[in-house]
């Protein structure tokens, strides 16, 4: 029987004149993996400092089982600014110790990529104090994680990661003896890692068994038998639910709920984008030419990013963009929207960007530009404009986006001084989609939003007819909301990645065993027994084909390229589409081979 760790009871917490949390009971034992979820503000936050007693309770009472060994994750890190990470993180092992330790090799090498701490200037040996946030946070994360606990409490951990961080994060959990209770918007992480979800909700706590996918299901189907939230909520909740079960590959291990009635809720829920009906909308609204680029090469300062970039961006396609950090691609579509905002006189170092001249585009950087913060919310999105045309028909005001972004009555007149970072990233969001523009580039857009507010956005641009660009580490938001994923791997080149972010973290695992002398293919070792050495006539005969194998891939690159751009060409011809799609798969499962059987020439030569 598994041990209770944590027993919260009737505990109850106000702030000013709102109760966050009015007579919450619940229980943490040995083993579990509780996902807490909700909107900003309700709470979330306020439940997981009490549980770990951080904060204390206005009435009712949090206990610990004896001895608890507990690990926590805050928003804001206690770290010494003048300590070292390695005096942080390893603290006084000797370097022998811990690098013979399999545990904190992986903790270093998941987190900062490599044991050397590249990306840092002096490796472990760097100082805290100039630190970014972002960089602070993994520091804290790493040494959590390095350390034993009977409990780990984290609460937004996948902030700052990338999508290779994020994957490793919860395959290292998942292999975890702790409990483990986490506050997180991710909702891929939330199915991959935990087991139960606690769902905070005006006050209250409602418990589901199951991960993200289950806890959506079950949810449903108690909102559908209680009949007890309004209809905007209760169609938003469905056509999740529908997404799940269509959209996506099934991401529920088993079903725990009545998926029968769950099914019933779905029946007559259309697939989330009609794609079709949305491209010929676009085409309207856009024409033939959206973005073409030509030879292209992107720079950052006197850093090259891409190189012989050709590819085009065509109406009605949605993008979803991933890459090592540093690999341009906050540059690239900087470039691009440069380029938009001069009609073409603005160019890239080399090469050339046609704009077409129907754009609008409307981009969202990281950065949080400030408003007047004097301004009420529906002034600062009236100041855009005061009504705003979805297509087909659809129109909206001000005020009824407001609400659909989670602005009720009462929150329109806030000012803007007085919002939370998640709720000036919404305004931020909902001033661009009031532009009225035909192309978004969205960089992070998912940052400090909370699921709800995902989902909201998620339902807005299911709709909305128009090219599209994202830049995200929540692989559920790029799942749901693109159609295609391309990728730049550090290498210069953007690549198609037919069978999406699965793809991407393959390629990466290869690209790091094929860097690590280590790592070299099982194949390659077989072929000498320990100690002994190829060669110089296999070393020569390997160096030779090594050079036709680069060669092979050279071309395959170059014909790689070339399919992109006749897919981007052909986008409203689905036929041809599918056929060069074929073809472009069956040339990545070559190029596969041939760079596996490059590892393998490398090794000897």
């Amino acid at each position: 029987m598994a041990v209770n760790l944590v027993n919260v009871e009737q505990v109850s917490k106000v702030y000013g004149t709102r109760a966050l949390l009015d007579g919450v009971s619940l229980g943490v034992s040995e083993g579990d993996r509780i996902g807490v979820v909700g909107r900003n503000g309700d709470g979330k936050t306020t439940l997981i400092r009490m549980l770990a007693r951080l904060e204390e309770a206005d009435s009712g009472r949090v206990t610990h089982s004896g001895g608890l060994r507990l690990g926590v994750l805050t928003q804001h890190d206690s770290l010494d600014p003048e300590a070292t990470i390695r005096h942080e993180v390893i603290g006084d092992l000797a370097d022998h110790e811990w690098a013979g330790s399999a545990k904190i090799r992986d903790v270093l090498t998941g987190l900062f990529g490599g044991l050397a701490l590249p990306g840092f200037e002096h490796g472990l040996d760097t100082v805290i104090a100039p630190l970014s946030g972002g960089e602070r946070r993994r520091i804290a994360l790493a040494k959590l994680l390095i350390a034993e606990q009977d409990l780990i409490v984290l609460d937004e951990p996948t902030n700052h990661l990338d999508v290779e961080g994020i994957s490793w994060l919860a395959g290292h959990l998942r292999a975890r003896r702790s409990a483990l209770v986490c506050v997180t918007h991710d909702r891929w992480f939330l199915d991959q890692v935990c087991t139960r979800m606690w769902d905070v909700q005006r006050g209250t706590v409602h418990e589901y068994e199951g991960g993200y996918s289950d806890y959506v299901f079950a949810r449903a189907e108690r909102e559908r038998i209680a009949a007890t939230e309004e209809s905007k909520r209760q169609n938003l909740m469905r056509k999740e639910l529908a997404w799940l079960r269509r959209g996506a590959p099934a991401r529920t291990s088993k079903p725990r709920y009545r998926i029968e009635a769950a099914n019933e809720l779905i029946a007559d829920v259309p697939p989330p984008r009609d794609t079709s009906e949305l491209m010929k909308f676009a085409n309207a609204r856009l024409g033939k030419t959206v973005f073409d680029l030509e030879d292209v090469t992107v720079q950052a300062g006197p850093k090259t990013l891409l190189t012989h970039l050709t590819w085009q961006l065509g109406p009605g396609d949605r993008i979803g963009l991933v890459g090592v950090n540093g690999a341009g691609k906050t540059s690239l579509l900087r470039a691009l929207a440069e380029a938009a905002r001069t009609q073409g006189d603005a160019q890239p170092a080399a090469g050339k960007v046609v704009v077409g001249k129907t754009v609008r585009l409307a981009y969202l950087s990281q950065e949080v530009h400030e408003l007047n913060p004097n301004l009420r919310v529906l002034e600062a999105v009236q100041q855009v404009r005061d009504r705003v045309d979805l297509g087909k028909g659809r129109e909206m005001t001000a005020g009824q986006l407001c609400e659909q972004f989670g602005f009720s009555k009462e929150k329109q007149w806030t000012p803007v001084g007085d919002l939370s970072g998640g709720e000036r990233r919404r305004l931020q969001i909902l001033r661009l989609l009031m532009d009225e523009p035909n192309v978004l580039f969205l960089d992070e857009p998912t940052n400090d939003l909370d699921i709800e507010t995902l989902t909201q956005l998620e339902d807005l641009l299911d709709g909305w007819p128009g090219s599209m660009i994202v830049i995200s580490h929540d692989r559920f938001f790029i799942e749901r909301t693109t159609d295609r994923v391309m990728a730049l791997l550090g290498d210069r080149t953007l690549r198609m990645l037919p069978r999406g972010i699965d793809e991407y973290l393959e390629r990466r695992q290869r690209m790091e065993e094929a860097a690590t002398p280590s790592a070299a293919p099982a194949a390659a070792k077989e072929k000498a027994a320990p100690g002994a050495s190829v060669s110089p006539q296999a070393a020569r005969a390997a160096k030779k084909e090594l050079q036709k194998v680069e060669r092979q891939l050279d071309k395959m690159s170059t014909r790689e390229t070339a399919l992109h751009a006749q897919i981007a060409e052909n986008a409203t011809d689905f036929e041809k589409v599918a056929k060069l799609d074929a073809e472009l798969r069956e040339l990545v499962a070559e190029r596969d081979e041939l760079e596996m059987r490059w590892l393998e020439l490398a090794e000897d030569a």
